[in-house]
């Protein structure tokens, strides 16, 4: 039955409010076969939405991942016992067996996925799997992070299943080791759909915890159709495009194969061991051998790598070093001046003794020559294939020799020897003739000796293992401390160092002659060292490079190396829409920045859908303090430079980004920096480089963020850098320098901090930070430095013109004793004062701000009038210019910043601030999407995100200015709750705080409607006070936003209270004007209480309320003793 068009639209939006049913209205239809297959096929990524791929196109090498934090990313469990799978975090049962903190985050609000949470009575497997996944790469890999937190654990066992085929890609028996270890192993090459199973086994009565987190797919895509291939690359006959090395490399890298049925391929000879040993028939202590039905050895290949089956053959060997393994080729003609090319695939696995050689032994006029190393592959690969290859010219015939050895408990094993065109056997060669025995270099085998395998045999002492490389020195020549990693690389055994990469990347020693760059070791001669070049690995592109086993070691133990990079000189003005120009990550840290394309919460400064330099201490998870963008050594272009940049700090817990400069022979110089969060937004910064003249030295840039927890982000945008000064600056903290600041000539105002406490004058801390390390500008006013009427000047550098009307604030410190007064003035074209403030001083930091219109370039000057008093001072901090007329004090729209409200984490409270956003910015924690000023996205408010509160942070304060003394003042506002239904609660509360205590004043809960509510609160207080609102929570953590807008205070005005057509309200009952009379008020309330129930019992009952939004102000959570005060339970640090 048609429906009339009229009709159609209503049932759409009829059927997209349905629960659990949403219209997406989309373009692309991707087959089956392209559904999770590791490539976004669609726009925005939806065919990969199902198989825990979240977010925008990735880039290229970017892994499709699960964190867990949003859902399972399709990962199910399919347990069939009580011993199962589910998604958990540490701060849900912080008591249980579990680990305390999840992998992604570090901390206890993070997700995982975690088995084991009750015990039971009888041996049980908890199985969790992938959703059906398509097709994979042969580069690809699977990475993740495991947790056992108990010994109950028999076995772990990660599987891979595909067709009627299921392939143990690991399993371990323990012993497990505490915390979050991680997991990577390939998957080769699968053909079709298949799922991945995550099994834990527990012994009976035994919880067996186990968890798993950040579980990633690496490199798993196949190649996407092209128009066009770059130039050398091979087309697919599906399109596709492949490099010129992965052709007739045993791998499908097309996908259709149609990279190994070239018709160069065809004069390629391969021999993958399934139906035997092929032309390589002169075989000594190798055997073909498959996974199923093999030797039950831990090291032992669960597949083969033809097939990528456990149904598959390999050559595997489990010689010792005493005799070697060797299979031999046929005798080959002379391939001069062709290479003979020989790719083959070797497994290294279960010793660190195991080792793989492979030798040319030539056969000259005379008789065969003693046999060369052309490849040494030795410890540990991991249970994988590695491909490697090996280029041969030879003038006269040759025999390949592959020789293979390992350690007790290790496996060597050789699959798919793959002989280039140019490799022809001797023809006629009498096919049973044996070659002759390789001879490599004495340094590959052990001479004769008594001792047990893997004793280190000198002089009449059988060295254990344990005793190698342990920096004590056992044998009378110390060679069991000989080759143990102290090297200058000019022995060819490179001081024990040996390569263990496994992709396109390795180390190898080299010549400085034969390196280009840089031309010397690290000495200055023409020695060698170790450099990164090119490897045929097809695994993980790092290259790594190990030592022996050392240890153990001393505290003290340090490593001294000599290190050097190679690049071309590049711009520091950049905006990373193509690169990083000549910015570059530091690699002396775990924490790393990187460059991103704008998706989601991440949006750059320049297009908002470009690129922009990003620290994420969750991406991977930091361990150490912070992370460096440096740019290369750069030569200065005039005496005085200008760098501007944009920078954006958010998030709860936002450490510091500061910028540094480099000169060799100098001390490090801070020029700038900033702290905490700055709100959802981009920011403009410039500092001004200052080089000493007629000096061609080189400097370098440094932008070091520093974390201060989790929960924040920092990014860089748009930096560039010019010639000569820069205006002032908008913002000044003076934490990293004076801001261009100068005296006037006399040098009266200093710039300090009192870190030492042994300040002549001066407050104790500074605004900025709150602590004595923080720097402040003051001035002694004391008669000897400066006499009674006498001035000191403070000026500025100039500041560009204003285009609109500006608002300029500034914190002042003024001593106990009258210092004088403090005179702003604006220089523009002639001086004129525009504030005068002559009060008497106090303990804390003041809140002063000037109303500006600068046509021109234009100066702030502040001047300080000495009063002749002894120990007195003015001191100035954290200047900040902002456009728009200011606002009255403790009064706030949120549209142009927080208006003086102190978000700065308060000491005991756990270290979280609140944030500052807009609807239409986006973010990474869940806020309103609309303000209350504007009503529209383009609004801003006050926000907190509850839900990294927890048990280690149970409050956020924003504080307002102190205010004077009040006996009845109004304080109006506007607030957002957005928590889930029937969850759990957030709660806003009102503190007055003063050197009397604090003072909960007003409250609201959470659980509320998604709107912006009113409140209102009368407030009185005999002495100078702040405004606190804090954002707390009722119960367990959850995420949630609390938001403020439109807060107003107006001093000296009664509330009044509103009318019934003013809609939702909260408000709050006046409170006592002094804290004097609160006794007085507890015992009538209390008095009115008893008579009141008395009244009820006799009427036979008691009314039942309705909640409401309101909550009125009371002081059951201050306890007034004789001699102090109680706080309330959120401002004390008891539990």
């Amino acid at each position: 039955m048609s429906l009339p068009g009229h009709l159609l639209p209503a049932l759409v939006l009829l059927l997209a409010r349905s629960p659990g049913w949403a219209w997406v209205p989309s373009r692309c239809r991707a087959p089956r076969e392209a559904v999770c297959n590791f490539v976004c096929d669609c726009r925005g990524c939806p065919d990969e939405a199902q198989c825990g791929y979240h977010g925008a196109s990735p880039t290229l090498g970017a892994p499709f991942a699960c964190d867990f934090e949003q859902d399972s990313c399709g990962w199910r469990d399919i347990s069939t016992s009580g011993y199962s799978w589910l998604r958990d975090r540490a701060g849900a049962a912080p008591e249980g067996p579990g680990p305390r903190s999840d992998h992604t985050l570090g901390t206890d609000l993070g997700w995982y996925a975690a088995a084991g949470t009750h015990r039971g009575r009888q041996a049980a497997t908890a199985a969790l799997r992938s959703p059906t996944l398509h097709e994979a790469a042969p580069s690809c890999e699977l990475s993740l992070w495991y947790h056992v937190a108990s010994g109950g654990v028999a076995e772990l066992r990660l599987e891979l299943t595909h067709g009627a085929e299921t392939l143990t890609l690991w399993q371990s028996s323990g012993p497990w080791v505490p915390g979050w270890q991680e997991l990577v192993v390939p998957t080769g090459r699968i053909q079709g759909d298949f799922r991945v199973t995550f099994s834990a086994t527990r012994n009976a009565t035994r919880r067996g915890a186990v968890a798993l987190d950040d579980v990633a797919f690496w490199s798993c895509g196949l190649p996407t159709p092209q128009a066009h291939c770059p130039l050398g690359h091979h087309h697919c006959q599906n399109k596709a495009c492949v490099e010129p090395h992965q052709l007739c490399d045993g791998e499908d890298n097309c996908g259709d194969r149609s990279d190994e049925d070239t018709p160069t391929c065809n004069d390629h000879t391969a021999t993958d061991f399934e139906r035997g040993l092929g032309l390589w028939n002169h075989s000594e202590g190798w055997a073909r051998n498959r996974s199923a039905g093999g030797l039950q050895h831990p090291a032992w290949p669960h597949r083969d790598h033809s097939r990528n089956s456990a149904q598959g053959s390999f050559l595997v060997s489990v010689a010792e070093p005493s005799a070697p393994a060797i299979l031999s080729s046929p005798e080959f003609q002379a391939s001069a001046p062709r290479n003979c090319s020989l790719t083959f695939y070797h497994y290294l696995h279960g010793s660190e003794a195991g080792c793989l050689q492979v030798f040319l032994q030539t056969r000259s006029p005379g008789a065969p020559q003693a046999a060369v190393l052309l490849r040494r592959r030795h410890g540990e690969m991991g249970a994988a294939w590695v491909r490697d290859r090996v280029d041969i010219q030879s003038e006269h015939p040759f025999r390949i020799l592959l020789a293979g050895q390992t350690g007790p408990g290790g496996v060597v094993g050789l699959d798919d020897l793959i002989l280039s065109d140019h490799c022809k056997p001797v023809p006629g060669e009498p096919a049973g003739r044996p070659p002759a025995p390789p001879r490599p270099p004495l340094s590959s085998l052990q001479p004769w000796n008594f001792c047990e395998p893997g004793h280190l045999f000198c002089g009449d002492l059988c060295v254990p293992p344990e005793q190698l490389c342990d920096f004590q020195q056992q044998c009378p020549g110390g060679e069991d401390e000989q080759e143990c990693g102290t090297t200058d690389f000019e022995s060819p055994s490179a001081g024990g160092w040996e390569d263990a990469s496994v992709g396109r990347l390795q180390w190898v020693r080299l010549p400085a002659q034969d390196s280009g760059s840089p031309g010397t070791d690290a000495s200055g001669a023409a020695g060698h060292f170790l450099s990164v070049q090119r490897a045929w690995g097809q695994l993980a592109e790092q290259a790594r490079v190990l030592t022996p086993t050392l240890g153990p070691s001393g505290p003290r133990c340090e490593l001294h190396m000599a290190y050097y990079f190679q690049s071309h000189p590049q711009e520091i003005s950049c905006n990373f829409e193509r690169g990083t120009c000549g910015w570059h990550t530091g690699h002396l840290t775990d924490a790393h920045w990187h460059r991103v394309k704008s998706r989601g919460p991440g949006y750059d400064h320049t297009t908002g859908q470009g690129h922009f330099m990003l620290l994420d201490p969750t991406e991977p998870p930091a361990q150490g303090p912070g992370a460096h963008l440096l740019t290369w050594p750069q030569t200065p272009a005039a005496a005085q430079e200008c760098l501007s940049f944009w920078y954006h700090l958010y998030g709860p817990q936002t450490g510091t980004l500061r910028l540094a400069m480099r000169r060799e022979g100098e001390r490090e110089r801070h020029l700038w920096s900033r702290s905490g969060t700055h709100g959802n937004r981009w920011h403009e910064a410039q500092a001004t480089l200052h080089h000493p003249q007629d000096s061609s030295a080189k400097y370098q840039l440094l932008f070091e963020g520093l974390r201060d927890g989790y929960h924040g982000t920092m990014a860089l945008d748009d930096v560039a850098v010019r010639p000569g000064p820069c205006w002032a600056p908008k913002r000044c903290s003076f934490e990293d320098s004076a801001c261009g600041f100068s005296t006037g000539g006399r040098g009266l105002w200093t710039r300090q901090a009192n870190a030492t406490g042994q300040a002549a004058w001066g407050p104790p801390a500074d605004h900025t930070t709150e602590t004595a390390q923080g720097h402040y500008m003051v001035v002694d006013m004391s008669p000897q430095a400066l006499p009674r009427g006498h001035v000191a000047s403070l000026i500025s550098e100039e500041h560009r013109p204003l285009a609109q009307a500006a608002c300029l604030t500034f914190w002042y410190h003024l001593s106990l004793r009258n210092p004088g007064t403090l005179r702003v003035h604006v220089e523009e074209a002639e001086r004129r004062q525009v504030l005068s403030i002559s009060t008497h001083g106090g303990f804390a930091w003041r809140l002063g701000s000037v109303d500006l219109q600068a046509e021109r370039a234009w100066r702030v000057v502040f001047e300080a009038v000495a009063a002749g008093v002894e120990r007195s001072y003015v001191a100035l901090d954290d200047l900040l210019l902002q456009d728009g007329p200011c606002p009255r004090p403790a009064s706030c729209d949120f549209e142009a910043g927080l208006c003086g409200w102190n978000h700065l984490p308060w000491p005991g409270l756990g270290g979280y601030s609140w944030d500052w956003s807009s609807g239409a910015t986006p973010s990474r924690y869940p806020q309103p999407p609309v303000d209350h000023t504007l009503g529209t996205e383009a609004g801003h408010f006050a926000l907190f995100e509850t839900g990294v509160l927890g048990p280690g942070g149970r409050a956020a304060w924003l504080r307002s200015q102190p205010l004077p003394a009040t006996e009845a003042s109004c304080l109006r506002f506007w607030y957002h709750m957005g928590f889930p239904e029937h969850f759990y609660k957030g709660e806003l509360r009102v503190l007055l705080s003063s050197a009397r205590g604090q003072l909960a004043v007003w409250g609201a809960g959470g659980r509320l409607r998604r709107q912006w509510l009113e409140g209102q609160v009368e407030v009185a207080s005999t002495a100078e006070f702040q405004i606190v609102f804090e954002a707390t929570l009722g119960g367990q953590p959850a995420l949630g936003p609390i938001a403020l807008d439109d807060v107003e205070y107006l001093a000296g005005q009664r509330c009044q209270l509103p009318t019934p057509s003013q809609g939702d309200t909260a408000v709050a009952t006046s409170v006592p004007a002094a804290v004097g009379g609160t006794l007085l008020l507890l015992v009538l309330l209390a008095l009115l209480g008893l008579a009141g129930r008395r009244w009820l019992q006799k009427k036979g009952g008691c009314p039942s309320w309705g909640k409401t939004d309101a909550v009125a102000p009371s002081f059951d959570n201050i306890l007034f003793n004789a001699d102090h005060v109680t706080l309330p339970a959120s401002v004390t640090n008891d539990q």
